[in-house]
């Protein structure tokens, strides 16, 4: 099982202290990677769980609903712990609202967080992930969080589904343009993950029935079932697959 070994890489997990971020991490962490957990929220309950395991973690303290400190991300990263492997786009917000009522406030907070910054934060990571395969011939790898909504239109969040819409086209493009630079942009799609974010449907009985009907699966997800998924597309398993939206979602889609 070496193929899928990331002992001496580093990872920045965004969006890290909690659900499907924290899932991620201590998922890669498993693997052999060593964490930077990167958001407005310290994740310091994810660095605990990643040191328990062995791994190095370090904690970045970054808004991301800007490009400000995308460049200080990388640097500090690199600079304290000695590398950049691996990239996990999974910070991002929603705002809920009628489109015929929805404020260009919402639009500009959704779009800049879900798309803006990954973009920059992966153009970011992916100069320097080119310049270290030039140098060595490790690859890099990037994991853009997407949705179900990267696939279906959903209601009233119009500034979440465009932007995860385009977080699917960006992954496409970037790998066009990396994959023969020996960096590998890929993005995980979940579907109905069992987190602190979804708790109100949970309790819901009518929309949580609702739900479990439309999973073959039958079942919520759980931050460790992406967290396979994301040691998989970081991991010398996935080195030929490039701009794919690989659906994590008991089978939603294919009902």
């Amino acid at each position: 099982m070496s193929i899928f070994d990331l002992t001496g890489r580093v990872a920045v997990v965004t969006g890290a202290n909690t659900g499907i971020g924290q899932g991620i991490a201590l998922a890669l962490a498993a693997a052999g990677a060593d964490i930077a957990a990167v958001g407005r929220t310290p994740a310091e309950e994810t660095c605990e769980k990643v040191k328990a395991l062995g791994r190095k973690c370090l904690l970045v303290k970054a808004d991301l609903s800007s490009t400000a400190p995308v460049e200080g991300v990388v640097d500090q990263v690199v600079n304290e712990l000695g590398g950049l492997h691996i990239l996990v786009n999974n910070a991002g917000i929603i705002r809920r609202a009628d489109a015929v009522e929805f404020t260009e406030e919402d639009w500009d907070a959704v779009v800049d967080t879900n798309l803006k910054v990954v973009f920059f934060l992966a153009q970011a990571a992916g100069r320097h992930m080119i310049a270290h395969a030039e140098k060595t011939g490790e690859r890099g790898k990037i994991i853009n969080i997407a949705s179900m909504l990267s696939f279906q239109g959903g209601i009233r969040v119009p500034s979440y589904t465009a932007s995860k819409s385009g977080v699917a086209g960006l992954t496409k493009l970037l790998a066009c343009e990396w994959a023969s630079k020996l960096v590998n942009v890929n993005a995980i799609a979940p579907g109905y993950i069992a987190t602190n974010n979804t708790a109100a449907l949970q309790a819901d009985e009518t929309r949580n029935r609702q739900i479990l009907e439309r999973i073959p699966e039958g079942r919520w997800g759980a931050p460790e079932d992406i967290g396979g998924a994301a040691v998989f597309l970081a991991s010398g398993a996935a080195d030929y697959v490039q701009g794919q939206i690989l659906a994590v979602d008991g089978g939603w889609l294919a009902r």
